[in-house]
């Protein structure tokens, strides 16, 4: 890989342009995924800088979350998104009847092994922004948390809210929902579904979502917030997701009317 040279008649800082010049660099593939960029010492025998110029100019990268720092190796180019989420097609009817819920069968695509863990099941009132969503003036919710991995590493977390009269009773208050997960015993239940609505946010994570996510410093999340309704009308569950931001690629399919 060429190294650049610092224009010293910018007025943009020399740590800036050393990041301008890697970022140009994984983007025009002379550093792929995985490949390690030049160390702090190496950027600073090269550009003539401080040590912590060099530092600052990684940390650029770092903080747009195009690179991973590993402990005593050193820092790497991140690797491509694991999950296509196809939003045309996660929700299809097939996928339950096969007995995959949306995860399951979006991960297998992509070619990563899905499981999930820190299951909890609770009862409660509903948050105000779940209670506006499901129409509820009173009673209780049903919430099921979870999170979820490609392969070894943790991408999603999960919180589904449903009116307890729906729940209670059902598969769906128990760790193991079944094949098919929550969609399939809501629909064996009665309430065919209908259509889902979804609102994407991005922000950066709570300290918490970092632990649980295992993320980077400055790397951010993708917040979906989904309603389910059923032929009848009625919104049933409402997800809140926070997603890794690197490890997915969100894809919507829109027709042209």
């Amino acid at each position: 890989m060429e190294l650049g040279r610092i224009d010293r008649l910018n007025d943009r800082p020399p740590y800036r342009q050393i990041a301008d010049h890697l970022r140009a660099a994984i983007d025009a593939g002379q550093l792929g995924p995985g490949d390690r960029l030049p160390s702090e010492a190496e950027l600073k025998e090269h550009y003539g800088v401080a040590r912590m110029t060099a530092r600052q100019a990684i940390q650029e990268l770092r903080t747009e979350g195009r690179v991973v720092a590993e402990h005593g190796r050193g820092v790497f180019v991140r690797q491509p998104p694991p999950v296509r989420r196809l939003a045309s097609d996660r929700f299809a009817r097939e996928h339950r009847e096969a007995g995959k819920a949306a995860f399951l069968a979006e991960a297998e695509r992509s070619g990563f092994r899905p499981r999930v863990d820190q299951i909890e099941v609770t009862r409660g009132e509903a948050p105000s922004f779940v209670r506006e969503r499901l129409q509820l003036e009173g009673g209780l919710v049903l919430s099921r948390s979870r999170r979820y991995f490609a392969d070894d590493r943790p991408v999603e977390l999960a919180v589904s809210y449903l009116p307890l009269e729906i729940a209670e009773g059902t598969a769906i208050a128990e760790t193991d929902t079944g094949p098919g997960g929550v969609y399939a015993r809501l629909e064996e239940a009665g309430y065919t579904l209908e259509r889902f609505v979804e609102e994407v946010t991005a922000r950066m994570p709570t300290s918490e979502e970092r632990s649980r996510l295992e993320l980077q410093a400055g790397v951010p999340v993708i917040v979906v917030l989904r309603t389910a309704y059923d032929s009848a009308g009625r919104s049933v569950e409402v997800c809140d997701t926070v997603k890794a931001a690197p490890a997915f690629i969100l894809e919507y399919e829109i027709k042209a009317r």
